[in-house]
């Protein structure tokens, strides 16, 4: 079922891959999408996707950079991370950037809620009192996300983790749902705005254009 529900999304979201691979590419060089490896179910490796949000050389600046980690070890996370691509701060402030990874989902290595997969490196370090977390698929979102995400301590979101694994089910997934969504809209929209009004720009100049370049029979004789 939710592999069905995320090749729905995955459809719905569709035409806006070209007006973000636009707007990727001309505003920094590399990759239009970011594919990392991260630990799934039983700790077993995936390839993970997301539209790039920082500089192509992200990972090898981000040893530069350890002293400014707000997650706290074995994470790593700045918040106003200098290597974001004044584009990718829009899209990872909008959790926009997450959408392919509705293709991870339609590929059976992630669902839709689930504990957040972390980078292979990262899982390894991880307490063995908190394995458990690693006994389920990982999700797009989480209790942890919608509680506050990188705002927790280490500890704290690993604890959800396991309270999210011990008590899982339908309803409980369709309320951690929900409230992504109100967490989405509600304080982001500054952030949805501009894509919002740059994907009507591009949609205008296209019109624009292909009025200039449409063959005279398709205009009116006067």
């Amino acid at each position: 079922m939710q592999k069905i529900l995320a090749l729905f999304l995955f459809t719905l979201t569709l035409p806006f891959y070209p007006i973000f691979f636009l707007a990727i590419k001309l505003t920094s060089p590399g990759p239009f999408i970011f594919k990392q490896k991260r630990a799934g179910r039983g700790k077993k490796p995936f390839t993970i996707y997301k539209f790039r949000t920082m500089v192509k050389n992200a990972e090898e600046l981000k040893k530069k950079y350890l002293g400014l980690n707000e997650a706290g070890d074995p994470t790593f996370k700045i918040i106003n991370d200098p290597r974001f691509t004044k584009f990718g701060k829009i899209l990872a402030k909008s959790a926009l950037d997450e959408l392919p990874q509705l293709i991870n989902v339609i590929k059976g290595e992630m669902a839709l809620v689930g504990p957040r997969p972390l980078p292979v490196a990262e899982a390894a370090k991880v307490p063995k009192k908190y394995q458990a977390r690693f006994s389920i698929l990982p999700g797009l979102t989480s209790t942890w996300i919608i509680r506050g995400a990188h705002e927790l301590s280490f500890e704290k979101w690993m604890e959800l983790d396991l309270e999210y694994v011990k008590n899982k089910n339908a309803l409980l997934d369709l309320k951690i749902i929900a409230k992504t969504i109100l967490l989405l809209l509600r304080p982001k929209l500054i952030y949805i705005i501009p894509i919002v009004l740059l994907v009507i720009i591009i949609i205008l100049l296209l019109i624009n254009s292909s009025i200039k370049t449409a063959p005279v029979f398709l205009y009116p004789q006067l």
